[in-house]
């Protein structure tokens, strides 16, 4: 019994494991589209101004 307990516990910790990195994943999307919107931004507002 303790043995199903422990492959019980493992899953667990890699199930956490895997949802943890795809969230660092879509932090990391997240960031890197609002600086390239960013850049956009201030790549326009200088076209603008000249």
């Amino acid at each position: 019994m303790s043995n199903n307990k422990a492959k019980r516990d493992a899953k667990k910790a890699a199930y956490a494991a895997k949802k943890e990195q795809e969230g660092r994943n879509v932090i990391n999307w997240i960031f890197g589209i609002l600086i390239a919107l960013g850049a956009l931004y201030a790549i326009y507002t200088m076209y603008i101004v000249s």
